[in-house]
């Protein structure tokens, strides 16, 4: 079983920057795709970015040359670092694993990011 953590949410004004941070235990973190997604109420979950075991990340066009997501697997953490936020930007953002060995998927509690004036 992993168990995941996320911190690093907060409230802060259009243009700025957060960095979320994602620990991971129960399992070899190396071994798992890492995930970033973000809900906002009343809609679905919708995902934003992940990290293979390798480092190759991925992106949602609407957050490319904003966001940029890494891995410290010596931390078994995943961050993502979120430059020139927008309103837009605004939800609970939760962290993934999905353990390659197993085919679990494991969810984070969120950590909400307000990106307001």
């Amino acid at each position: 079983q992993v168990q995941l953590v996320e911190s690093g949410g907060g409230l802060v004004q259009p243009g700025g920057s957060l960095r979320l941070s994602c620990a991971a235990s129960g399992n070899s973190f190396d071994r798992n795709i890492m995930y970033w997604y973000r809900q906002v109420p009343g809609n679905q979950r919708e995902y934003v970015a992940l990290i293979s075991s390798d480092g190759v990340p991925n992106y949602i066009d609407s957050v490319k040359g904003r966001f940029t997501i890494s891995r410290d697997n010596a931390k078994s953490t995943v961050y993502l670092q979120m430059n020139n936020l927008k309103t837009d930007d605004t939800a609970v953002y939760y962290c993934k694993a999905w353990d390659t060995w197993s085919n679990g998927d494991y969810w984070g509690q969120g950590t909400q990011v307000t990106v307001s004036s």
